[in-house]
């Protein structure tokens, strides 16, 4: 019931009238813009979606502007997302992926819980990276009407596969073999209204961290190809050193999960300015909730265990190679609200947590092309704003741990407002 309740409440937000957008002035006791600078006592100055102006001290507030005081929160640009799932939900009971099939627009609706818990988080931005149905197509476009609330959606819609057996449940995705067709389905996927291309060059998920590659170099490339020559960007999944390999010379934009890769290929990587996406800290939570919520068979928590090592030594490897980090929780079912958890991986891995929280901010928006829109609180600028406990450039945790969030705007809505019931707690 209280389910219920929670997207009775949203869906009545998302519906109301947002035609007027009064100027609104927001005071932080320090503000992280993501262009690397601080700012003491900051008053930001939204006007309708837009950043008007960022100061510093007893900055002028215009006339009948609403003032919001967040003078006891640090404020940082609203984090991005660069690999997610949001259409995978879970209902509490079923152990999931096995759960009963669904109609889209049931998934849709029901996967709006997602989508508060990633706002939840401080995400305000995510890239979608397979989803059945088109039916991340439809939240993008819901949310964009402004008849959803969630976080700034960029899809791909259904991901490419190469056709071969699998156990159940079926993946999803378009099933394509020989160059020919790779080109027909990335077409298919653009003329549906996809932002974006995924292609999976390698097995490998869930339990499964399996790494043989699956479509071949040709393949790959015939892909990339045919998505740029289309204005779009495309993804390739390779939990493997083969298939990240090709994927990269190949031409792939982004490069998700890549484990054990040699030098050759992560040089080139930063020759090509191909971001990585290593996702880390999902076969993380895999382990947390094998036996309790996702059921996997023995050994499966040892397997996944010895892949985030390895995951995680390459990962660090790249990032001192110089290759563009970006984060991505690759979050479905019960992972929602842990988005951020991977800046805490990189960290460790030897980023200061500035550097990290570029990987949230501006490092995906400029990945996203939205670089002079998205991954900072700068004039012209989405007023996409995060109010955290905490000061992120000592601690990454003020920022990668939901409890610490606090307050979010998203272009110029307040979507989230913990601040009361911190006043309360206090």
């Amino acid at each position: 019931m209280h389910s219920v309740r929670v997207l009775a409440v949203l869906f009545f937000l998302a519906t109301a009238s947002t035609a007027f957008a009064a100027t609104k002035a927001i005071k932080f006791g320090k503000l992280v813009d993501g262009r690397g600078r601080v700012f003491t006592n900051a008053v930001v100055i939204v006007e309708g979606e837009r950043v008007q102006s960022v100061a510093s001290g007893n900055a002028p507030i215009p006339s009948g502007a609403e003032v919001i005081d967040l003078s006891r929160y640090t404020g940082v640009p609203g984090l991005i997302d660069a690999h997610t799932h949001i259409t995978y939900y879970w209902d509490g009971i079923s152990t999931p992926r096995y759960e009963p099939p669904r109609h889209s627009a049931v998934t849709a609706f029901l996967a709006q819980e997602n989508a508060q818990k990633a706002l939840e988080a401080g995400v305000t931005t995510i890239r979608n990276l397979n989803s059945p149905d088109g039916t991340d197509l439809a939240m993008r476009d819901l949310i964009n009407m402004g008849k959803m609330i969630g976080p700034r959606m960029f899809v791909s819609g259904l991901g490419i596969r190469i056709t071969r057996s699998t156990a159940p449940p079926a993946p999803i995705g378009i099933m394509a073999d020989g160059v020919d067709a790779v080109i027909h389905a990335v077409r298919q996927v653009i003329a549906s209204g996809a932002d974006w291309v995924k292609m999976y060059g390698s097995t490998g998920g869930f339990d499964d961290v399996t790494q043989s590659q699956t479509f071949t170099f040709e393949e790959m490339k015939a892909a990339a190809d045919a998505t740029h020559a289309l204005g779009k960007k495309i993804a390739i999944h390779s939990y493997g050193p083969a298939g990240a390999r090709d994927a990269v010379r190949a031409g792939a934009d982004s490069l998700e999960h890549a484990t054990d890769m040699d030098d050759q290929t992560i040089a080139e990587m930063v020759a090509r300015k191909t971001y990585y996406a290593p996702t880390i800290d999902h076969n993380q939570y895999y382990v947390e909730n094998a036996d309790t919520v996702y059921h996997f068979p023995p050994g499966a928590k040892e397997r996944l265990l010895d892949y985030i090592q390895r995951n995680f030594e390459t990962a660090k490897k790249a990032f001192r190679a110089g290759v563009h980090m970006i984060s991505g929780s690759d979050a479905v079912y019960n992972g929602w609200g842990l988005n951020m958890r991977e800046l805490d991986w990189f960290v460790k891995m030897g980023m200061t947590p500035e550097q990290a929280l570029r990987t949230a901010t501006t490092e995906p928006a400029t990945m996203l092309g939205l670089e002079n829109s998205l991954g900072a609180v700068a004039p012209g600028f989405y007023a996409d704003i995060v109010a955290v406990e905490g000061d992120p450039l000592a601690n990454i945790t003020a920022v990668s741990k939901r409890e610490n969030v606090r307050w979010v705007m998203k272009a110029g809505q307040v979507v989230v407002d913990k601040t009361k019931a911190a006043g309360k707690a206090n």
